[in-house]
């Protein structure tokens, strides 16, 4: 029989299981739910659904390079141990490798990994290891160049902090230390005309009312809210920012005398943007002991 889409979701919402897993599991048992329900758990992909609700924000950030063309991952785990495993490790490099030939994220989660989808190897590594595992998210950037950096490196190409820099011309040294210098100063954007209009407004209007306080006439102000904008670009604009390797340029002029032109960049680091849950070191162990 035909397998629905919609059969598929309610299998994938009640179990927690990779779609493909739960389109399998539908095909195996001709659309019987709590059929396919059980042929999951034989699977032992069940124990992977039960760990799904778990908070996953440790992991590792990896970066791949093959010519022009650079990748950066982030897989997560709930344990800072499960990172420091080798198994996990290999499988993170293994997912890079494969990003390299993907367009997104989605698309890389159905990628071919050694016989089976990325999701999938993920969801049976979760049954092997016994937490819950995620691919989050991947960036990819293009150029004449591409130079990658890891910040805090737990492995050959994935620690905490990833960076790619993608260069337009021929790199002599100056790209790891651009990708440095991004690791350490975190810009918010390339450039002036890249960076997000929503952080630019709030700037402004945080600026205008602090000058509004000191009472001085409105022309006045708008001659200072346009120095202080252009000091904020100045802070938080890749190319603006004074270069952490000789302050007295900036990362555009630097790249500007190495004969090169920054392109575009990546920074990506673990977990940003995870609401992680606290828990206290007792309550941390008496969890894991109860399983």
């Amino acid at each position: 029989m035909a397998i629905t889409a919609a059969q598929v979701k309610e299998l994938r919402d009640s179990t927690g299981a990779g779609m493909m897993d739960a389109k399998k599991a539908l095909t195996e048992t001709e659309g019987d739910m709590e059929a396919a329900v059980d042929w999951l758990r034989t699977k032992g992909l069940a124990k992977a659904a039960k760990k799904s609700g778990r908070i996953a924000a440790e992991g590792l950030v990896a970066v791949a390079v093959n010519g022009g063309r650079g990748v950066a991952v982030e897989v997560n785990s709930e344990t800072d141990f499960v990172a420091k495993n080798a198994e996990f490790q290999d499988m993170v490099k293994s997912i890079s490798q494969a990003a390299l030939g993907a367009s997104d994220v989605d698309a890389l989660r159905t990628t071919d990994l050694g016989g089976k989808s990325v999701e999938a190897t993920i969801t049976d590594k979760i049954a092997t290891i016994g937490e819950n595992m995620s691919l989050r998210r991947m960036s990819a950037i293009e150029g004449d160049s591409v130079v990658s950096y890891i910040h805090n490196q737990a492995a050959d190409g994935m620690g905490k902090i990833a960076v790619l820099v993608a260069l337009k011309g021929v790199d002599n040294g100056i790209g790891r230390q651009i990708a440095m210098h991004v690791a350490a100063a975190n810009p918010a954007s390339l450039s002036e005309a890249d960076i997000d209009p929503a952080l630019v407004e709030r700037e402004k209007s945080v600026l205008t009312e602090q000058a509004r306080e000191s009472g001085k006439p409105d022309a006045v102000i708008e001659k200072m809210i346009v120095g202080r904008m252009k000091k904020f670009f100045s802070e938080v604009t890749l190319l603006g920012q004074a270069f952490v390797v000789n302050p007295d340029l900036t990362v555009g002029d630097a790249a500007k005398e190495a004969g090169v032109e920054i392109l575009s960049f990546v920074r990506m680091e673990l977990g940003e943007g995870i609401e992680k849950k606290e828990e206290d070191f007792a309550a941390e162990v008496a969890k894991a002991v109860q399983g």
